[in-house]
């Protein structure tokens, strides 16, 4: 354990099932395994550090998520090169998800910044950077 690593995330979803298809494989790719599962969540794990995503309640899902109000904007991981990155965008889209910022795709975040930038089920903003 590093001294104020993050020691777990918790993300509300609408749908439990779908999001786990959307992340299982990616955070799978991402070195992630599957660490808890009970009726109404499910986590992933890397290191000291785990991904939790949960059922929301039915009584709060009358609001939808959005990136640009107060909350979480995005997630941003890690990549081992762009190669990585540019297997992932190709894996993306043949799931059918669809690539943020295409027109400036590979290079959105700066010249310097090789990254892809993509939405979750629930429009939670994803990056894959590479080192």
């Amino acid at each position: 354990m590093t001294k104020g690593m993050i020691h777990h995330v918790e993300l509300y979803v609408s749908d439990l099932e779908r999001s786990v298809r959307f992340w299982g494989w990616l955070l799978a790719d991402l070195g992630y395994h599957a660490y808890q599962e009970w009726d109404a969540g499910r986590s992933f794990k890397l290191g000291d550090t785990y991904i939790v995503f949960v059922q929301t309640e039915d009584r709060f899902l009358d609001e939808p998520y959005h990136r640009c109000r107060v909350g979480l904007n995005h997630l941003a991981f890690h990549a081992e090169s762009r190669e990585h990155v540019d297997r992932l965008t190709i894996q993306l889209k043949e799931k059918g998800e669809t690539i943020l910022y295409p027109d400036q795709h590979p290079f959105a975040g700066g010249n310097d910044y090789y990254a892809v930038y993509f939405e979750d089920p629930d429009r939670i903003k994803v990056e894959v950077v590479a080192p």
